[in-house]
């Protein structure tokens, strides 16, 4: 009957020839299951750093926290060889389901990883039983190994943007891969060098500069700087998004130095910036009167010049695009609008990769979905500090990592 346990045990656990179950203990008082592994006498072993079958030298016992078993903490206890090689060097042969993290099975890493897609670390210990330090470790240690395996020879459009991380202006910048729609770079800081520092992750993973086509940034001096610098071939998109954001910021601006000598504006910031669908009926109503008096008002008109900037980025003919947008600089520079007239000035500087969005529609709004789940995902742990942790969340949520890719062996 023993022998029969152990058996259903190892099939449970994958656990093949030479490899089997000797025995199970539990500890009832510690809700704990401890599996005993052994390999049967006079077997012979592979090892990556010698072809053919070695001769078991001396063994080494290892304990492993491998999945529950129901409610039941599980250990695995594995007597393994360590094997002599031609050279006479003593190596120590670990079997295909032992995980990347010393102390873990590849079953459980597994789960870890499943359950950090979709949940912070901390969540994650506590599900799992393990410290968040060891479950950070696990999550690393896969994106670390991963991302060594991906291959960017395909990648020829990318979207470069920052997102916070720490208060006091801390930055990382994000590289996604827009028509694959996932991260493949990411680095402290937001500045020319990021680009550089992308470059050259490109040829470390058998893509190339020149590839490069098509970039969709916002319109920081930084970013322009690095893309012009070392990527060329590619044209520059400034997606309607950033461009907008720029123009709303202008109406918020006007409300407030309009709203000095003009009470009627308090209160109305949020008509102003939100979009109209998603307004109440009383917040649509002060909006409607508002607008009426765009004769009298400035901050009207900013807001109406803001909406006609809108209609326009949102149109598809290219050259129609082009004919209203510089109808528009010329509207608004002539008006008193002075922090719409700001608006303009930038779009006229970056006219030509502002209208690149009505050819590409290239757009960073997946980096802004990213950095939306990072940041809330940030918040859930109460911050993420350590650079590295941070970039392997962000590879997790949105790297679309293929952790089939890593060799069983890897170190």
């Amino acid at each position: 009957m023993t022998d029969q346990i152990n058996d259903l045990f190892a099939r449970a656990l994958g656990i093949a020839d030479p490899w089997f179950v000797k025995e199970v203990d539990f500890d009832a008082g510690k809700q704990e299951m401890t599996i005993r592994v052994d390999f049967v006498p006079g077997a012979r072993f592979g090892h990556p750093r010698a072809a053919g079958e070695h001769k078991v030298h001396d063994t080494e016992t290892k304990r492993l926290r491998h999945l529950n078993f129901f409610q039941h903490r599980c250990i695995l206890e594995v007597r393994l060889p360590r094997v002599r090689l031609p050279d006479d060097g003593v190596a120590l042969v670990e079997p295909d389901w032992f995980g990347k993290l010393s102390g873990f099975t590849l079953l459980f890493e597994a789960f870890v990883l499943k359950l950090a897609q979709h949940m912070t670390f901390a969540a994650v210990a506590r599900i799992v039983g393990e410290s968040w330090h060891r479950v950070t470790a696990v999550c690393k240690r896969y994106v670390d190994l991963a991302v060594a395996a991906t291959d960017l020879s395909q990648t020829s459009s990318v979207v470069i943007d920052e997102t916070s991380h720490q208060r006091g202006y801390k930055y990382l910048t994000i590289v996604a891969d827009a028509d694959a729609r996932k991260v493949v770079h990411v680095s402290k800081g937001a500045s020319a060098d990021n680009v550089a520092g992308f470059v050259q992750h490109l040829r470390n993973h058998n893509g190339s500069a020149d590839n490069i086509t098509s970039v969709a940034i916002d319109m920081s001096p930084a970013f322009i700087k690095g893309v012009t610098e070392h990527l060329p071939k590619a044209a520059i998109t400034f997606d309607k998004f950033h461009v907008i954001a720029h123009a709303s910021a202008a109406v918020d601006k006007m409300r407030r130095l309009e709203q000095k000598t003009d009470p009627g504006l308090k209160g109305l910031r949020w008509a102003l910036l939100k979009d109209r669908g998603k307004l109440s009926r009383e917040q649509a109503d002060d909006l409607d009167r508002l607008v009426a008096s765009f004769t009298t008002r400035r901050t009207a008109r900013a807001w109406l010049y803001r909406e006609q900037l809108r209609d326009i980025l949102s149109r598809k003919q290219f050259y129609v695009v082009i004919a209203m947008l510089r109808q528009w600089c010329t509207n608004v520079m002539r008006s008193k609008v002075q922090p719409m007239k700001e608006v303009a000035a930038m779009i006229r500087r970056h006219f030509d990769g502002i209208v690149n969005w009505a050819r590409s529609r290239q757009t960073s709004g997946y980096i802004e979905a990213v950095n939306g789940l990072f940041q809330a995902a940030k918040r859930k742990a109460r911050g993420y500090v350590r650079f590295d942790t941070m970039k392997t969340v962000i590879f997790l949520i949105a790297g679309k990592l293929n952790f089939a890719t890593i060799n069983s062996h890897a170190a």
